[in-house]
């Protein structure tokens, strides 16, 4: 077995597939790593209110939430938190009278919660609908029936989604928006670059552009440092895997970045090392090739 490492893994496209499978090679892992003395951490766009409860349940040392803004040794209540950067109003005023004059619907994260903009939920119909056909499949390939599973129906976390009228402007970390116009998401990062970095988001949408805001010089790699630090580890021992945009900053920071089989090939490229797809036991088999488990430990 291999010196104890540090592992964060993303979690959409990671952890889970289309919002809600995930993959029981997946949870056996995690908890093998955990029992062999590793620690393993959430690192992801999502804020912490908005994890899935069967993210949740698979135990985790601590999370790195909304895109590197938040962190915490543990999960939920009792948590301790060890990074924190919000944006300022004048940032929230600033994005909210962007997204106005370009017809931009959005999401604002806080660590406890997500807010939707009036509009998104018809807007985003197509695409909840593309994510129960994909769930069901995404079930039948692993064997597991829509009752066996337990699991939500797609459009579950959206009703999540509080109204942006209940949004404390003072406690916003990050922004996820949905533009009308192809070139939405080019427009603003020219338009926003001077004080945010905008990358391209995750959502398939039928048409148009979307991407996630931050402030610059906060993402996964800024927060796993300063997690790194207050943990009193070293970079070198730390492994980061994931499959969108938002992971470039966790795979410059790491020991032993991977990129999922399923990201792209241009992620791929960055990362260096690649696994296998979420439900093609990725997360498994990068666990067994750097030494956290074995191949025998899989839970039956």
């Amino acid at each position: 077995m291999t010196r104890p490492r540090i592992a964060f893994l993303d979690v959409d496209g990671t952890i889970l597939e289309h919002g809600d499978v995930v993959a029981p090679s997946t949870v056996a892992a995690v908890r093998a790593a955990r029992s062999n003395g590793h620690l393993v951490w959430l690192c992801t766009g999502r804020s912490a209110g908005d994890l899935h409860p069967a993210v949740v349940e698979i135990g985790f040392d601590g999370a790195i939430t909304n895109g590197g803004a938040f962190a915490t040794v543990g999960i939920g209540k009792g948590a301790e938190r060890v990074v924190s950067h919000r944006m300022s109003r004048a940032d929230v005023d600033r994005l909210l009278a962007y997204f106005g004059e370009h017809g931009i619907h959005f999401f604002l994260q806080s660590d406890a919660a997500v807010f939707a903009s009036p509009g998104v939920a018809a807007l985003t119909d197509e695409y909840f609908r593309r994510m129960r056909e994909a769930h069901a499949a995404d079930l039948e390939a692993l064997g597991i029936s829509a009752a066996e599973s337990g699991s939500r129906p797609a459009r579950e976390p959206m009703l999540r989604h509080r109204p942006l009228a209940e949004a404390d402007l003072d406690d916003i970390a990050k922004a996820v928006f949905i533009s009308p116009a192809d070139e939405g998401l080019a427009r603003a990062q020219a338009d926003l670059g001077d004080r945010f970095h905008v990358i391209p988001g995750s959502i398939p949408m039928p048409g148009g552009s979307n991407g996630e805001i931050g402030l610059n010089g906060v993402d996964k790699g800024t927060a796993i440092v300063e997690v790194l630090v207050s943990l009193g580890l070293d970079a070198a021992d730390a492994i980061g895997i994931g499959d969108s945009w938002n992971d470039v900053g966790m795979f410059a920071v790491v020991g032993t970045p991977i990129a999922m089989g399923n990201a792209d090939l241009e992620l791929q490229t960055i990362a260096g090392e690649v696994t296998t797809s979420v439900l093609d036991d990725g997360i498994w088999n990068a666990f067994v090739r750097h030494g956290l488990i074995r191949a025998d430990e899989r839970e039956s």
